[in-house]
């Protein structure tokens, strides 16, 4: 079983280079609330190559606060 975090983090790197808000992790990873997910992203931001910035979401198309991680 993966922890919240793991499931947030192979999320975001399977969609990599492309960035994705709160919102739309929570929303396909069933979460029922995108705190679960805000909380992950703040932890992920700034390591390992995930950053956090103003940018429109791949996937609702929404110019938000979304998380990436960059490609090498």
């Amino acid at each position: 079983m993966h922890t919240v975090l793991e499931q947030v983090q192979k999320f975001i790197e399977r969609l990599s280079p492309e960035p994705v808000c709160d919102d739309c992790i929570a929303e396909r990873l069933e979460f029922g609330v995108q705190l679960h997910a805000n909380h992950e992203t703040r932890e992920l931001a700034g390591s390992g190559g995930f950053e956090r910035r103003n940018d429109a979401c791949s996937l609702c198309g929404s110019h938000k606060l979304v998380i990436r991680k960059r490609s090498r």
